[in-house]
């Protein structure tokens, strides 16, 4: 295929998505699902213009998942605005780290005693399978840090961080393969993958996201320099938190999570008053741009919305870029009946079973613990795992099982959660309205007259 075609495909394609997006956003379709189709069209099983086999490039796979995950881990970072002295943290955390450690577990189990994998093959399924994914669920997550929706919150921040706590299963089911140094008694594996691995990417992570986004304000609010290029500040900190947690043997993923943690938290510690209604966008001229990105009260506002904005729309190209891979490599998948049953578990059993155990005692209303297992949506988390285990010396059998179970798992989800996302989203909304008003009036009927 030439250039040429590939401009125009491509092309078509991000115009359709301009002008058709708001209306996807009413009806129950998402632009995954478009992005899914096209990607079908273009590979094997339609015109055979993409042919990316897993089996052949799980090395330039993984690279190019591995981008996308970063960059939308550090724009989860961002958009997740409350203290972190706030109650609300608790459920996040109980479900990227309690939940989805339950969810390995019983993927794990399923696949050793109903699908005859070994058990480090199972371990590892449910490594590659566990994490909810922060790319495809935009329209489930927060859109601006001050959201304190109980429901979207959770699952901004499960997104967010599970990716990178869910490496330790990923390296745990590679060492009972023989494929990973897990220690004598898996000493190794526990110090170093999982204790080392979770403290020390997060304590990476927060030091630099303070420090450079410290140094950042410091200079445009007291000598006016290193005014502009947040694009590169963007992306300078996903590289450096990343490059130095790996180089330190931490999660690199938990690092860049941080460090827009960290980021978003600076806005937060600097500002002393608020940014005005009109934000930089409104601004009409070079000079105006400078005294806001100067001004000490302003200063910290315009560096957060200025990167979290280019961030977000590099997201939205990862995902298409990914999303039409994935389209592209479902030929070379090949679904049978006990595929198909281990989907029916993973979304009807697995998933559920493990948000309601994790959540015991949380004050969590009966909606919110129904959608919150429902959207336990997979996707470019478990094919970056499933391309770093075919890169760590995955063969065998296990190969084409971990293919089709990811890719379905991921197209499936990409489907089922794109359909239901709009009205159910949308009835969350209208019963949150609803018991408010209901509550409301009940104030209001106590009233002495």
């Amino acid at each position: 295929m030439t250039f040429s075609l590939w401009a125009l495909l491509i092309g078509a394609l991000l115009i359709t998505m301009a002008l058709a997006g708001s209306l996807l956003k009413r009806l129950p379709v998402s632009a995954s699902m478009l992005y899914l189709a096209v990607g079908f069209g273009l590979g094997t099983a339609g015109w055979g213009l993409m042919t990316p086999d897993p089996r052949q490039v799980p090395d330039i796979l993984e690279r190019v998942t591995e981008v996308a995950l970063l960059i939308s881990i550090f724009s989860v970072g961002l958009k997740l605005g409350l203290p972190l002295s706030s109650r609300q943290w608790r459920l996040p955390l109980r479900l990227a780290f309690a939940s989805m450690a339950l969810t390995v577990g019983l993927i794990a189990a399923v696949a050793f005693f109903l699908m005859g994998l070994s058990l480090g093959a199972a371990v590892l399924l449910g490594g590659i399978l566990a994490p909810t994914d922060p790319v495809l669920a935009s329209d489930v997550q927060v859109d601006e840090p001050g959201d304190r929706d109980l429901l979207r919150f959770s699952l901004t921040g499960e997104g967010g961080l599970n990716d990178g706590a869910a490496f330790p299963f990923v390296l745990l089911g590679l060492g009972l393969l023989g494929l990973h140094d897990l220690g004598a008694a898996g000493w190794r594996w526990l110090a170093i993958d999982v204790l080392w691995g979770l403290a020390g990417g997060l304590g990476i992570g927060a030091l630099l996201g303070t420090m450079i986004g410290k140094l950042v304000i410091y200079l445009r609010t007291h000598h006016q320099e290193a005014v502009g290029l947040d694009e590169f500040l963007a992306l300078g900190l996903v590289a450096l938190a990343y490059g130095v947690a790996q180089l330190a043997h931490a999660l690199g993923f938990l690092a860049v999570f941080a460090a827009g943690l960290a980021l978003q938290r600076v806005q937060e510690d600097s500002r002393s008053q608020g940014a005005p209604k009109e934000g930089p966008a409104g601004l009409q001229n070079k000079t105006a741009h400078l005294a806001v990105a100067t001004h000490p009260d302003l200063a910290s506002a315009y560096m957060q919305q200025a990167v979290r904005g280019f961030n977000e729309q590099l997201e939205r190209i990862a995902e298409l870029v990914i999303v039409l891979v994935v389209g592209a490599m479902l030929p070379y998948v090949r679904v049978d009946w006990a595929t198909l049953g281990f989907l029916l578990l993973l979304f009807g059993v697995l998933r559920p079973l493990s948000v309601w155990v994790g959540l015991l005692g949380e004050a969590v209303s009966r909606d919110q613990r129904l959608l919150i297992s429902w959207f336990g949506i997979r996707g470019i988390g478990s094919i970056y795992y499933l391309m770093f285990a075919l890169n760590h010396g995955l063969s065998g059998p296990v190969v084409d099982q971990a293919i089709t179970l990811t890719l379905t798992t991921v197209a499936v989800s990409i489907v089922i959660h794109g359909i239901s996302v709009t009205p159910l989203m949308n009835l969350y909304a209208r019963r949150k309205v609803g018991r408010r008003d209901r509550t409301a009036s009940g104030k209001h009927g106590n009233e002495a007259p």
